[in-house]
């Protein structure tokens, strides 16, 4: 058997979810470490960030993960 049997659609989107996941464990470090250390200032730029940018690439891409776990399981 091929190792490599995974379709470009199923790589992409797992890919994409390792580094949507590392953005938000890093954006959750930063927001730990600003309120532990008294910096309220980043908090406010930290929240627009999770709802103007992130919550809507985090809907496509569980829309790209579903696509994709549908194909897969139609092979």
């Amino acid at each position: 058997m091929d190792t490599n049997q995974d379709t470009l659609l199923f790589r992409f989107a797992s890919k994409s979810l390792k580094y949507f996941l590392l953005v938000l464990f890093g954006i959750a470090i930063a927001y730990v470490l600003s309120s532990g250390l008294g910096i309220l200032k980043i908090i406010p730029i930290l929240l627009y960030l999770l709802q103007q940018f992130l919550l809507p690439v985090g809907i496509i891409l569980l829309c790209f993960i579903t696509i994709a776990v549908i194909i897969e399981s139609l092979r």
